[in-house]
């Protein structure tokens, strides 16, 4: 059985990806950060490019760009570094306030206000204004603080919930379309002996990513928090852990580590994105699906995805421009990151490509466009408070999940944050 005869697509991909780039976009060769870009102005030259993909599917990407870029300008040696997702943050913005820093940066695209208020980023809009294909991109997809272009996305990625076929025909139930469903068949796996469901419960933007889902299908949002929707969220969580459905590792967990633990079988679900597909095929050894996260008409799944820039230091930005345009933002290259790792492509024509249209399991990530998606980070949150606001909501769904706070200490412990953010 191949994937995509794994599950039923609902709706035509190549519309849902029309629909989800008119609304806005977000997760991650171990090489130690060499800092600059360095390049003479004429002869042989570095691009350095700087990341946190450690999945072997998302390398793959880059290591295809890498070739891509070689091959037509083989004066230039392009050098993929991988930083942690928690330090490529810090590490640009330092390295920024030493008038130093990469090429390249491939970073979580809701943190492009942080990255620009940290002087870590150039300006493209000169480039862009020139780009020819320009007008294949959606705004939504372009990153701007205070009318000044800091970064594009080259595609689009969310959230959805990946169920092990196997397991839940050992155990009788269908996917579940409710969170009464989910908690039902949670149970059932659980008192089967095998395991529930792997996340992320990382005290930061990855882990507030992967709550938010399930914090707004309660009715949590960020226009009006409230404590109520935060206790019933954080109740669910506790339940999960409490059953053992969900193992309090997961508090440790970046996007990683719970699908590879997910793909090596035994376990019925994951709250994983589109970008894992890649790693499903060429891993899991079980019949497999995706049905989009049952979170119901309010719950909101985050449009995100990877932004990709220029360094606010970089000596050679033409060079850095030159790669952007043929990698990320090039026909050939949306389709290399559809077929690599399902992302659906941003460029409308790419997006309208046989590798995004003719996969199966883009399907239900498509609906969850449709029907849930939601701008990330939200708009109402202020540009200088996004990294906090993520940082805050969390560090309480990391705490949780470890047993660290209960969940009313959770709800107040956000709410108290929030106040002063936004």
């Amino acid at each position: 059985m191949n994937s995509a005869s794994r599950v039923q697509g609902r709706i035509l991909v190549a519309s849902a990806a029309a629909v989800a780039l008119t609304l806005t976009g977000c997760t991650p060769s171990a090489q130690t950060p060499s800092g600059d870009g360095s390049g003479d102005g004429g002869g042989a030259q570095t691009l350095t490019v700087w990341h946190y993909f450690s999945d072997d599917n998302q390398v793959a990407i880059l290591d295809e760009y890498k070739a891509m870029f070689e091959e037509a300008n083989p004066d230039v040696t392009v050098e993929n570094v991988f930083v942690p997702y928690d330090q490529l943050n810090p590490r640009l913005i330092s390295s920024a306030a030493s008038s130093t820093g990469p090429d390249v940066v491939v970073f979580n695209g809701a943190d492009m206000s942080t990255l620009a208020l940290g002087n870590a980023l150039a300006p493209l809009d000169d480039y862009w204004a020139d780009f020819a294909d320009a007008d294949q991109f959606p705004e939504s997809v372009i990153h701007s603080l205070d009318d000044t272009v800091y970064a594009v996305q080259g595609y689009v990625n969310l959230l959805g919930l990946w169920y092990n076929a196997d397991v839940l025909g050992e155990i009788g139930v269908e996917p579940p379309t409710t969170i009464e469903e989910l908690d039902a068949a949670l149970t059932a796996a659980v008192d089967a002996g095998q395991g529930g469901i792997t996340l992320s419960g990382l005290p930061n933007s990855q882990g507030e990513w992967q709550a938010y889902p399930w914090l707004s299908s309660f009715g949590f949002t960020y226009d009006d928090p409230q404590r109520e929707p935060l206790v019933e969220a954080f109740s669910m969580i506790q339940r999960w852990t409490e059953s053992g459905a969900l193992t309090r590792e997961a508090s440790t967990w970046d996007q990683t580590v719970p699908f590879q633990t997910f793909a090596a079988g035994g376990h019925a679900f994951a709250e994983n994105g589109n970008w894992q597909m890649g790693t499903a095929e060429s891993t899991a050894e079980f019949s497999y699906g995706v049905v989009p996260l049952p979170i119901g008409a309010e719950g909101g799944v985050y449009l995100g995805g990877e932004g990709q820039a220029i360094g606010a230091f970089s000596e050679q930005p033409d060079l850095a421009w030159d790669y952007l345009e043929a990698t990320y933002y090039s026909e050939e290259g949306g389709v290399i990151a559809a077929e690599l790792v399902g992302s659906i492509p941003a460029r409308s024509d790419a997006a309208g490509s046989e590798a995004v249209t003719g996969n199966d399991l883009m399907a239900p990530f498509a609906d969850s466009i449709a029907s849930n998606g939601t701008n990330y980070p939200a708009g109402v949150i202020p540009p200088e408070s996004v990294a906090d606001v993520q940082l805050a909501v969390g560090q309480a769904w990391s705490a949780v999940i470890s047993g660290q706070l209960t969940p009313d200490a959770a709800a107040d412990q956000v709410l108290a944050a929030l106040e002063g953010l936004l």
